[in-house]
C-alpha cells in the first residue's frame, strides 16, 4: 500500500536525511571570503538540489533539519559555525532564505511531475538565487547599517558563483533523473501506484 502524498514514509525520511547531510557536507568546503561582504559558500548548492530532487515539502524538511542542527549548536554551517547566533548576524537572512528558497525551487521544478530541464533551471534560479537574495539582502542591510540598495549592489559579487551553483544543480538533477528516477519522491510514488 502506497503512503499518502502528505505523509513521509521511511524512504522519504531517508531522502530528507541524505539531503540534509549533503547541505552540511557542502559546508565543509568552507566559506570563500569576499572583502567586506558575506562569504560565498557551497551550501546553497545543496539547498538547490534538495528542492529540485525532493520537491518543496521534503526539500523544506531537509532544510529544517539543518536549521535544527544549527540551532542546537552543531558546527554544520560553512566555516564550522553553529548555534543561535547564526540566525542573527549579517548572513542570517541568507540562511533563513534557504527555507522559502527550497520551497519555491521545489514548487517550480516539480510543477509538472517528472523533472524537466527548463523547470529545473527556472526553479534553481528563482528559488535558489532570487528568493534567497530577497530575504538575505534586507537582513544584511539592517544588521550592517547600510541601505538595501548598497547591500543589493554588494550581492552582485555573488551572482557568478550562484549561477554556477544553479547550473551544477540542474546538471546533477537531470543526470540523477536519467540514472535513478526513484530518487525523486513524486516519480517513485507514481510508479508505486502504477504497479
Amino acid at each position: 500500500m502506497a503512503a499518502s502524498p502528505d505523509r513521509f514514509d521511511a524512504r522519504d525520511i531517508a531522502r530528507i536525511a541524505v539531503f540534509a547531510g549533503i547541505i552540511v557536507v557542502l559546508g565543509v568546503v568552507g566559506p570563500i571570503p569576499v572583502p567586506g561582504l558575506v562569504p560565498i559558500t557551497a551550501q546553497t548548492l545543496g539547498v538547490m538540489l534538495a528542492g529540485t530532487v525532493l520537491g518543496w515539502k521534503r526539500g523544506g524538511a531537509a532544510v529544517l533539519v539543518v536549521f535544527l542542527l544549527v540551532a542546537v549548536g552543531l558546527p554544520v554551517l560553512s566555516g564550522g559555525r553553529g548555534g543561535l547566533g547564526a540566525f542573527v548576524g549579517p548572513t542570517a537572512g541568507y540562511l533563513v532564505g534557504w527555507l522559502p528558497g527550497v520551497i519555491v525551487i521545489g514548487l517550480i521544478a516539480h510543477a509538472g511531475g517528472r523533472p524537466r530541464v527548463w523547470r529545473t533551471i527556472v526553479g534553481a534560479v528563482v528559488g535558489g538565487i532570487a528568493v534567497i537574495y530577497a530575504v538575505g539582502v534586507p537582513v544584511q542591510a539592517a544588521v550592517t547599517g547600510i541601505s538595501v540598495g548598497e547591500a543589493g549592489l554588494f550581492s552582485l559579487a555573488f551572482l557568478p558563483g550562484d549561477a554556477i551553483k544553479a547550473a551544477v544543480a540542474v546538471v546533477l538533477t537531470m543526470a540523477l533523473a536519467r540514472a535513478y528516477p526513484p530518487a525523486f519522491p513524486a516519480v517513485a510514488r507514481r510508479r508505486a501506484v502504477a504497479v
